[in-house]
């Protein structure tokens, strides 16, 4: 009937003129709500670029971070994204295991703090839950340490505690590669074989004494028997910084649903990735494929489980109208399109990973009057050519590694002996 398509036509006419309405509607309810509860994110890849951009020269003219080109992070990028605390990645890569991981860790440890010194009016360093809640009433960024791999403390309890001293706040117990103490996602791709099906015994050394510093476990990166692990055995929650839903996009970067479980039976936190391929398995992808994983962690894990975990700086690809720090608000508008209520966006944005780190800090205090982890790594766990063996004696309870020659030998001796 004429008059039944006219009355459709107008229908489908009222819509398109009230869906960029609805739209306009959950950016501004998004915007007004991270006025007051702003994102903390799990992971940004800054400082490494800062080290292979201007080799961490921070007073070079162009590596001024208000004006910092070529990068997905400046000042008022962050100021737009409303980012109210950042977890700054001190990362080395996977090559400088068993060499110099440790001074260039430290160097990039440095480089965080001199970000706090150089532009104090917006970065403020802090190292406990209430110092990012007065950053926010500040109106900073409340700046912390990560440490991107295990291999940065060159399978040191001392230099974890060091770390610990120097301000890092939450160490990732494998980059992608294993370290002598815990294996890494690459095992579970084939890639690499495991050493240890998770943890060896210095690995449950190692996050014992994370416990007990308060230092935040991260997840991110290790295999799917490391997470088992942790999480079986960690007196406090953990977090996995930058991973997405495996349900979703079958990484091996991403959490499965049965280690999701996991994560909500131990009030532990999953901050969403924003890299295409761990997004999609895919080179694009879209704002709404990365708050479909948000969704799934929601779902599997409650929303006492999902934060933001974009990897800016540290990725190569991003999702279409996530491109940079400045876009959260567009991920948080829609999220309130999806029908999450302003309390749930509010866990997501900060509460969550605030009250995962006010649990790690309980557990230092109940800890307290525990000593220092001090048993060292067995030597012979150890990896690489240029180490020295002090403290390594017989009869201390830990063996020293046999000579080149001795081991080149031994198998020639076991034939003759045969």
């Amino acid at each position: 009937m004429p008059g039944g398509s006219v009355l459709v036509l107008a229908l489908v006419l009222a819509l398109r003129l009230l869906l960029p309405c609805a739209g306009q509607h959950h950016r501004e309810e998004a915007e007004r709500i991270m006025t007051t509860t702003p994102v903390i994110d799990g992971h940004n890849d800054l400082p490494w670029q800062l080290l292979k951009k201007f080799n961490n020269q921070l007073g070079l003219p162009e590596a001024n971070l208000t004006t910092l080109n070529g990068t997905h992070t400046n000042i008022p990028k962050l100021r737009r994204g409303h980012v109210g605390g950042q977890f700054w990645s001190a990362y080395v890569p996977c090559d400088t295991q068993n060499k110099d991981a440790v001074k260039r860790t430290l160097e990039q440890i440095d480089v965080v703090h001199r970000m706090c010194e150089l532009y104090p009016e917006t970065f403020s360093c802090v190292v406990d839950s209430n110092g990012i809640q007065q950053a926010f009433q500040d109106k900073k960024v409340a700046s912390l340490i990560g440490v991107e791999g295990g291999h940065s403390i060159d399978s040191s309890l001392g230099v974890l505690r060091t770390f610990y001293r120097l301000g890092v706040r939450y160490m990732t117990l494998t980059h992608s590669c294993n370290t002598p103490w815990a294996d890494n996602w690459l095992v579970d791709t084939g890639d690499h074989l495991p050493q240890h099906h998770g943890l060896s015994s210095f690995g449950e050394t190692v996050l014992a004494e994370m416990n007990r510093l308060g230092m935040i476990v991260d997840l991110a990166h290790v295999s799917v028997d490391t997470m088992k692990v942790v999480l079986k055995l960690s007196k406090a929650p953990v977090i996995f910084s930058h991973s997405s839903a495996y349900s979703i996009c079958p990484h091996r970067r991403n959490v499965p649903d049965d280690v999701l479980s996991t994560v909500a039976s131990t009030g532990s936190l999953v901050m969403v990735n924003f890299y295409n391929d761990y997004v999609t398995c895919g080179e694009t992808a879209t704002l709404a494929d990365v708050a479909d994983h948000m969704d799934h962690v929601k779902k599997v894990a409650g929303a006492q489980s999902v934060g933001f975990g974009g990897d800016y700086d540290g990725v190569t690809r991003l999702p279409t109208n996530l491109e940079d720090v400045s876009t959260y608000p567009a991920l948080v508008a829609e999220l309130l399109a999806r029908n999450w209520t302003e309390a749930e966006v509010k866990m997501a944005l900060a509460e969550n990973l605030i009250r995962v780190f006010k649990k790690v800090e309980e557990v230092k205090k109940d800890l307290q009057a525990t000593a220092a982890q001090e048993t060292p790594i067995a030597f012979e766990e150890l990896q690489g050519s240029c180490r020295t063996s002090y403290g390594y004696t017989d009869g201390a309870g830990t063996s020293r590694l046999p000579p080149a020659a001795l081991v080149l030998a031994l198998p020639l001796l076991r034939s003759l002996l045969s």
